[in-house]
């Protein structure tokens, strides 16, 4: 295994985790869109963690999210509902970060940080198990 990749990885799983750590605090202090936002992102560094692997990467979210689902979801490798995670998390990123007239509330902002939570857990132990 290369040691750089595994660096990456881990680097990366870093972010994540620190990403997760800011959407609870921002969750706490009533700020529901960043919250949500940050566990966005908790799970995009989560999933290219993984993919530093496959030494892909793009600078584009959706790029990313394609090739998970692509190599990953429909593959079986990873179960169907964190592709599904994936996806609601990005588009609701978007309406929270872009829309002037969006209005994040507290339990969607806590069900994200959850699913956040779940898919990190579930990334890792991937990781884990095949590297």
């Amino acid at each position: 295994m290369d040691n750089r990749l595994q660096g990456l990885a881990k680097y990366r799983l870093e972010k994540a985790k620190g990403d997760l750590d800011s959407s609870e605090l921002m969750l706490k202090n009533k700020q529901f869109n960043q919250s949500l936002n940050r566990s966005y992102y908790a799970i995009f560094h989560a999933t290219r963690a993984l993919l530093s692997f496959d030494k892909f990467d793009s600078k584009k979210h959706s790029g990313i999210i394609s090739y998970f689902n692509q190599n990953y979801v429909k593959t079986g490798l990873i179960d169907a509902k964190y592709g599904k995670i994936l996806m609601s998390a990005e588009k609701i990123r978007i309406y929270s970060d872009y829309d002037d007239f969006y209005v994040a509330d507290k339990k969607l902002a806590r069900a994200q940080l959850e699913d956040a939570k779940k898919f990190l857990i579930v990334i890792e132990k991937f990781i884990d198990k095949q590297f």
